[in-house]
């Protein structure tokens, strides 16, 4: 006897600046963590990542994008900081409308998906009548 599985459907998702830098979940996160923190490195230690690798796509986005997506502020007292500029936080509205259009599409799918399967199931199910 076989075990019924449900299948579903995922998509990766990200938006891209001239195919050179590319803005997804993780990137996404990251910003969320600056936004929240105000400190580059202490956002990728929020998100499991270095500090070095954090601040070059920092830079190599800010860099590549219509208009940079993180203003940092460097030094003194009180150690300097960072904080998304109004491109950065459009930018992760952006993607989370992106994202929230996405999963409200892949959910009919899904829900479509189990259907045909569950179709194809019960059709092989069906004893096959000799004429």
């Amino acid at each position: 006897m076989h075990t019924v599985r449900r299948a579903r459907c995922g998509v990766r998702l990200w938006i891209n600046w001239d195919d050179t830098a590319q803005l997804g979940r993780g990137r996404i996160e990251l910003l969320e963590a600056i936004a929240r923190s105000g400190s580059i490195s202490a956002a990728a230690r929020a998100v499991g990542v270095s500090y070095r690798g954090a601040w070059n796509w920092i830079d190599r986005v800010n860099r590549r994008a219509a208009e940079p997506l993180v203003q940092t502020v460097t030094g003194g007292a009180r150690g300097g900081g960072a904080r998304l500029t109004p491109a950065g936080e459009a930018a992760v509205r952006a993607y989370r409308m992106l994202e929230n259009r996405v999963a409200a599409a892949l959910q009919r799918v899904d829900q479509d998906i189990g259907r045909l399967l569950a179709g194809a199931r019960a059709a092989r199910r069906r004893p096959r009548v000799e004429r």
